[in-house]
């Protein structure tokens, strides 16, 4: 048993309805490993949890599973907003959602991210970024603004298979990462850590006024 398996082992179980999600997501498309997952899906739940959001954002919907994740510990009466630019992926992942107890509670959008964010009037508790990692600095910069003092981004694969650290990795989402990280990281309007789970989760805090 390698450490993931002992870990997997050892925290809440997979809801079913995120099971059929992942074996669907491995069944059917392609890339299943962007599919977050037993562990982080857990831990965006709890996550959640602590902190709490009416508003959420996400950005790289994929097959819903961190979605549900999220939802799943929102407080009653919260909203996530979830961007996926894939218009083939609509119909299922509005039959996802239906089958979730918290479906009402998810507002899918199809579209670029980038041109779908500035259109949507909100004040954002939490923002889930996982979309085209060569556009990491461009969603940030669209979403800090609207993000509460306080608030939250998570950014998703800020390792990105540890090519981050390998000079001879030159690929352009590998770029993309390496610029995201560098950036965030001299910010002064916000705290940041990250987190080596699976492909890196960076945490990000803005700074209260």
């Amino acid at each position: 048993m390698d450490i993931e398996d002992y870990i997997e082992a050892h925290i809440s179980p997979e809801p079913p309805l995120l099971s059929e999600v992942v074996r669907d997501t491995y069944l059917y498309h392609l890339y299943p490993r962007m599919c977050s997952g037993h562990l982080q899906g857990r831990l965006l739940k709890m996550l959640v949890q602590m902190i709490e959001p009416r508003r959420i954002l996400e950005l790289g919907t994929f097959t819903g599973y961190s979605a549900l994740c999220m939802a799943e510990g929102m407080p009653p009466g919260a909203v996530l907003h979830t961007v996926e630019i894939d218009p083939e992926a609509e119909d299922s992942l509005r039959a996802t959602f239906a089958r979730s107890d918290r479906g009402s509670d998810i507002v899918l959008h199809i579209g670029d991210a980038l041109e779908v964010v500035p259109t949507l009037d909100e004040v954002w508790d939490l923002v889930f970024i996982d979309a085209n990692k060569r556009n990491y600095i461009d969603y940030y910069n669209i979403v800090l603004p609207r993000l509460r003092p306080g608030g939250y981004i998570f950014a998703d694969n800020t390792l990105w298979s540890d090519k981050v650290a390998d000079s001879t990795k030159r690929d352009a989402q590998t770029l993309g990462i390496e610029a995201f990280n560098d950036m965030v990281a001299a910010d002064p309007r916000v705290e940041v850590v990250i987190v080596p789970l699976r492909d890196g989760m960076t945490i990000i805090r803005k700074k209260l006024l």
